[in-house]
């Protein structure tokens, strides 16, 4: 007798219609446990594809989502497409710096946010149609206008007449503009600062349209220009992106105002360094929690003085910690005495270290924390290498000049009696003149005495925790940190030694040895023949040797940096490009905007749930679902296999009856 199998799929055809086939010929194990084998392949098939269903949509998307996020980051390091000015995704923002020389106008760009309330926006700077950067530059400095302040918008506009051909008509009005002055602002009357914003709020909105509110136009302080320095460089390097695999340098962190909660893992950012001709910065992130409340953390510098207003005909509640800087004193620091005959010194050391830390946000929710960091910014005026220098010659002309007059020498007076200057390149000659008075120079190319010499320039103290002028400086985890080093840092290693990039101390140290050692008709030479960078000039190959000790001794003994430190690079770009900190500035006052684009797809969301699912998610729903049908398939097969057996062993029982001439039974079973 031979048994045939029906097959069939019931929303597409007939249950009469099916397909038999038979299992002569198969092996005996299959035909005694048919059902079972056909029950257990089918199953094992639906998970088998469930399962790679699974892994390979985690796989391809889980790549993709890394590979998204590669690109993002390689488009920010070789970011020299034009800007597509047709898009309508496409935002804009603009930044002024207004500073000492001149005003600089950088145009800035980033598609729509991705609606992840976790990632930053994506910005970064526009390029014209021929890939340059949209960026111009005017002089003289906006300071100049002091005593016409009328005239500032005037001086301005073709700036934002610039910004204005590049940025597209149609998104003028919600473009924000930011004009933010730096050092030359700062050091004006606050009467005459007032009068110059003044004059650009009231302008600039009547001839451009961008969005431009009162707070979008102030003098920012040494401390936001470090900050906004830190922001740009760590967004350039991608550090504020999330880990994304286990080669990647982390830091454990303690959130600013959780201190009781758990730390977290985060990428490690890079701290900066930067020499400037008058200044230098420090800016990195503490990632644990600073204590200002021990003496021994917080050292004032020896020229801050502690004064009790009495004298100053003031409240004497209040205790105040001036800086004496020449002729002037700046108020670092006013804290309220709990007991006005007290003098509360460590209340007020606190509150200066206190003011020497900036904590913020970056993030477009404030009830996020992965975005709060908690940085320490320092300037130090005077420590910039020019100013050094003059520091130096101003102090060998006095000391000089002294001991002449006690000793009756006439050390300097003369060409041929000159003053060995250690710190200048072998048999150079130079001259110092002051108040009318001459004085010689020879160097001698001494390295290490020019060190010894600067050392006291350091303004350092017995005390631990601080740095140049006995300032205070949190603790450094040298071992799991990472610095770049610009202007100076990179001129000292790279214009002259070119050593710039990685820092090595030993080698730095042969490479300034080796070079003050030479004879200046030898650098000269050198110097004639093109060997040197395309931008060093004389005034580089004079004070080479003296800018080479200073910045080791500033890096070494003023930031207490070890001489085996090897994770500083002395950089004058990050990935080409030179970064500035307009681009953090933007980057920190435009974090909000992301919460336009989350509310957009919210309220999308909420008319159309099913459209807040992932595509990942979705292909989840499909396999459960195919699944289910797939059993359902299953079981229906097998009803019809049941169904087809009784109404085979209902027709041969009859066919048996109508052979020996008897009247047919009722079938047991009915369709």
């Amino acid at each position: 007798m031979e048994i045939s199998i029906g097959l069939g799929i019931s929303c597409l055809f007939p249950a009469s219609w099916h397909f038999s086939i038979s299992p002569v010929g198969c092996p005996r194990i299959l035909n005694t446990n048919l059902r079972q084998i056909v029950v257990i392949s089918i199953l094992a098939a639906a998970v088998s594809l469930l399962y790679f269903s699974v892994v390979i949509i985690r796989n391809k998307y889980g790549r993709l989502s890394r590979d998204k996020k590669f690109q993002r980051y390689l488009a920010r390091v070789t970011d020299i497409e034009a800007t597509d000015t047709n898009n309508p995704n496409v935002n804009y923002g603009i930044v002024v710096d207004c500073g000492s020389s001149g005003s600089r106008i950088f145009v800035y760009c980033w598609p729509r946010h991705n609606g992840n309330p976790h990632d930053l926006l994506d910005i970064r700077q526009m390029r014209d149609k021929n890939r340059k950067p949209v960026v111009m530059k005017i002089k003289p400095g906006i300071s100049e206008f002091a005593t016409s302040p009328e005239k500032v918008s005037d001086y301005i506009s073709p700036l934002l007449n610039f910004a204005a051909e590049h940025v597209p008509r149609a998104k003028h009005k919600e473009t924000p503009l930011y004009i933010l002055c730096t050092a030359g602002m700062r050091v004006l009357p606050e009467s005459q600062q007032k009068a110059i914003l003044e004059d650009l709020l009231t302008d600039i909105p009547v001839h451009f349209d961008f969005l431009f509110s009162d707070s979008h136009a102030e003098v920012i302080s040494g401390k936001q220009e470090g900050v906004y320095a830190w922001i740009g460089i760590n967004f350039v390097l991608g550090r504020f992106e999330h880990i994304e695999d286990d080669d990647e340098a982390v830091v454990e962190v303690n959130i600013p105002g959780s201190e009781s909660s758990e730390a977290i893992l985060r990428k490690r950012t890079a701290g900066i360094l930067d020499m400037g001709g008058v200044s230098t910065q420090i800016a990195y992130e503490v990632p644990k929690t600073v204590s200002f409340a021990s003496s021994q953390q917080v050292i004032i510098c020896t020229n801050f003085l502690l004064f009790d207003l009495v004298s100053f005909n003031m409240s004497p509640s209040i205790f105040v910690l001036f800086s004496e800087s020449e002729h002037a004193f700046t108020v670092l620091a006013e804290v309220p005495l709990l007991n006005p005959g007290e003098r509360r010194q460590e209340e007020a050391k606190e509150e200066v270290a206190k003011n020497l830390l900036a904590e913020f946000n970056l993030g477009c929710d404030v009830h996020q924390t992965e975005h709060v960091y908690r940085v320490y910014v320092a300037t130090f005026l005077g420590f910039g290498g020019n100013a050094a220098r003059q520091r130096y010659e101003d102090k060998i002309f006095a000391s000089t000049f002294q001991k002449n007059r006690l000793l009756g020498k006439q050390t300097g007076l003369a060409p041929d009696t000159p003053y060995l200057d250690p710190c200048l390149p072998l048999d150079i000659k130079d001259e110092i003149q002051q108040n009318g008075q001459t004085m010689y120079l020879r160097g001698t190319g001494d390295f290490d005495l020019c060190r010894e010499t600067l050392q006291p320039f350091m303004n350092k103290t017995n005390e631990t925790q601080t740095s140049l002028n006995g300032v205070y400086q949190p603790p450094i985890h040298f071992r799991n940190s990472e610095f770049y080093g610009f202007s100076e840092f990179y001129y000292c290693t790279e214009d002259v030694l070119r050593m710039g990039g990685d820092y090595n101390a030993v080698a730095f140290t042969k490479a300034a040895k080796d070079y003050c050692a030479t004879k200046w008709s030898i650098l000269r030479e050198r110097f004639d023949r093109g060997l040197y960078a395309s931008h060093a000039d004389l005034h580089r190959l004079k004070y080479q040797c003296f800018k080479s000790a200073w910045m080791f001794e500033v890096f070494h003994r003023g930031f207490s940096f070890p001489v085996n430190y090897k994770t500083l690079k002395t950089a004058l770009q990050v990935y080409d490009k030179e970064v500035q900190w307009t681009l953090g500035a933007i980057l920190y006052r435009t974090r909000f905007l992301p919460l336009r684009d989350i509310q957009q797809e919210a309220f999308r969301a909420s008319h159309a749930h099913w459209r807040g699912f992932s595509f990942v998610y979705n292909h989840y729903l499909f396999s459960g679902c195919f699944l289910v049908v797939l059993l359902s398939i299953l079981l229906y097969l097998l009803r019809l296999r049941r169904i087809h057996r009784r109404m085979l062993r209902g027709g041969a029982a009859a066919t048996l009856w109508l052979e020996e001439g008897l009247p047919a039974q009722k079938m047991a079973g009915t369709l």
